[in-house]
């Protein structure tokens, strides 16, 4: 059985398809990159894997089992906005997710701020946009998850940044895991991926993986985007 089975999935509003008959199916071991411009159903797909959203038809299994409190176990989430508690701390903040989540290492998380040279004392509202998306990410990495869904994790960041934040999506993820990574920073992103999926209007246009993008076709991951998403 895979990891995340994807069946027939759609979401609508109000007749309006924001994603349309998706199907995946993806073992653990791998990353994914979630590519696609603007409005193509990226956030969606990732909410409704995270039971953020409810489908219009279609199923997820996680391991087996539906999005609820089960599979909250398993998936650690990375919104593509803050979604944490301004008036907390660094510390306090870890001590929330020690409490919330069995699987976060806070000996792993804090390496991972003092690299970052993250105050451990200081509130996440007097902290930069980019403090705080490295922040969030720091989280979430901790965690020793199944399935770890990242909605734009570098688009924040400086470019050396961005360097270390890959080193440690690939360092720190669980190694039978899934890491599905939405992004428009392709070319940043590229050398970590094993699979790509690209979507369109809500629609899946390709699954393949890198390895035979820039084998078959000739191409990078990121010429290939620009190739089939030209305006």
């Amino acid at each position: 059985m895979a990891l995340l089975e994807i069946s027939k999935l759609s979401k609508s509003y109000g007749g309006s398809f924001s994603l349309e008959d998706v199907s995946l199916s993806l073992e653990g071991g791998q990353i994914i990159g979630l590519l696609g411009p603007n409005g193509s159903g990226k956030t969606t797909l990732i909410k409704l894997i995270n039971g953020l959203l409810t489908p219009t038809a279609g199923a997820v299994l996680i391991d087996g089992m539906e999005p609820g409190p089960e599979t909250k176990a398993k998936v650690a989430y990375l919104p593509d906005r803050i979604a944490l508690p301004d008036y907390m701390t660094t510390a306090e903040l870890m001590n929330l997710y020690q409490d919330f989540f069995a699987d976060f290492d806070r000996a792993k998380a804090e390496t991972m701020a003092d690299d970052l040279g993250i105050d451990r004392k200081q509130q996440l509202k007097n902290m930069s946009k980019g403090t705080k998306e490295k922040l969030q990410l720091i989280l979430v990495m901790s965690r020793q998850a199944s399935v770890y869904l990242l909605d734009e994790p570098i688009g924040g960041v400086d470019p050396a940044t961005r360097d270390y934040i890959l080193r440690t999506i690939i360092s720190n993820y669980n190694e039978s895991a899934v890491v599905i990574i939405s992004t428009h920073l392709i070319a940043d992103i590229e050398s970590v991926l094993d699979d790509i999926v690209f979507l369109r209007d809500g629609r899946m246009v390709m699954h393949d993986t890198a390895e035979n993008i820039r084998e078959n076709l000739g191409k990078s991951v990121d010429e290939l985007f620009r190739e089939v998403f030209k305006c």
